[in-house]
């Protein structure tokens, strides 16, 4: 067959495959971003009610620059996720974090660059004993973290003898809160994370390797993949991203309060898996647990101003959660059956 005559045969074939992948790729867009349609509509629906509360700077202010700890928790945990595994202390390894570096510097007249370093390295030697005991011994993760940050909350109460250690400097602090464009620069921390780690997982072989092991751990060893040093290394930078969170959480308040350390779990958990529904359904992603966070935040921050307060974020949380992991089940078991 001539060269002219295959291009006449296959040119109508590409044209309708390429028709296909559109009209799937399109048929996708109300699944992969309803959550962005429910925000906007959230949003609106707000701005309705209390037109003058909701409708400000402060309030835009509040949703999008007190949220940069738990953008990075959430990404602490896509780190665990990703490779199948589950991380309970992750929480507990900010709240060390973020009372070491008060503590260190307040206390004991450390340098705060030498006691930023510490709380680095606390919360990232707390995930290597993650690791080893998960992946070397074999014991269960959920015992294995469950028990990691019962005993980090202990540790962080100890060497702050219970009571809320503040007076880092103003210095100190403009490295979270130094405004550009309106919004601390803690903000764009949070956005750069999200970028980098949705780069590693998307587009390097590290990443293809985590999601390899994550969905199939014997068949990426028998493919020749170093499963065992994924696996750790995944819970070595969980708690390295929570060091790194925890120090920017004690510069944006000037200290830290350990006993405040728990309240971060739930709502990382539910903007985690909210984030399966976003961007990649299915799929644990950094850019969908990034929308999900500041999703979550406004409906709380909303609710709040319409009079609702204290116990509305632990049910609003709570409930998200349930539905979060329930769409993600979903769609991971529509996505093995088709």
């Amino acid at each position: 067959m001539s060269t002219s005559a295959s291009q006449s045969v296959t040119a109508p074939v590409t044209r309708r495959l390429d028709r296909t992948a559109t009209s799937t790729w399109l048929k996708s867009l109300p699944s992969r971003y309803a959550i962005l349609g429910a925000w906007v509509l959230l949003s609106l629906l707000y701005a309705f009610l209390v037109p003058d509360l909701f409708l400000t700077v402060g309030t835009f202010q509040t949703i999008f620059g007190s949220q940069s700890a738990l953008v990075f928790i959430s990404i602490a945990l896509i780190c665990t996720f990703v490779i199948g595994e589950f991380d309970l202390s992750v929480a507990s390894m900010l709240g060390l974090a973020a009372t070491v570096v008060p503590v260190l510097t307040v206390l004991h007249d450390v340098h705060v660059v030498v006691a930023c370093v510490i709380a680095v390295a606390c919360s990232t030697a707390a995930g290597a004993i993650n690791g080893y005991f998960i992946v070397f011994l074999g014991i269960n993760p959920i015992v294995v973290t469950l028990g990691m940050s019962t005993l980090l909350l202990g540790i962080a109460m100890k060497i702050s003898n219970l009571t809320s250690v503040t007076g880092l400097s103003d210095s100190f602090a403009t490295f979270s809160t130094y405004p550009i464009l309106e919004l601390p620069i803690s903000f764009y921390y949070g956005v750069a994370l999200t970028i980098a780690a949705a780069y590693i997982l998307a587009f390097t072989p590290l990443g293809r390797r985590m999601r390899f092991v994550g969905a199939n751990r014997e068949v990426a060893r028998l493919a020749g993949i170093h499963v065992g040093r994924i696996r750790f290394g995944a819970f070595t930078a969980a708690g390295a991203i929570c060091g790194l969170g925890g120090v920017l959480l004690a510069s944006t308040v000037g200290g830290y309060d350990a006993s405040q350390s728990g309240s971060f779990l739930l709502p990382a958990f539910s903007a985690t898996f909210l984030g399966t529904a976003i961007v990649r359904p299915g799929r644990f992603n950094p850019i969908g647990s990034w929308i999900a966070v500041y999703f979550l935040v406004t409906g709380i921050v909303g609710l709040q101003l319409l009079g609702y307060t204290g116990w509305i974020s632990q049910v609003f949380y709570g409930a998200i959660l349930v539905l979060a992991v329930t769409v993600s089940t979903l769609v991971r078991r529509r996505a093995s059956t088709t």
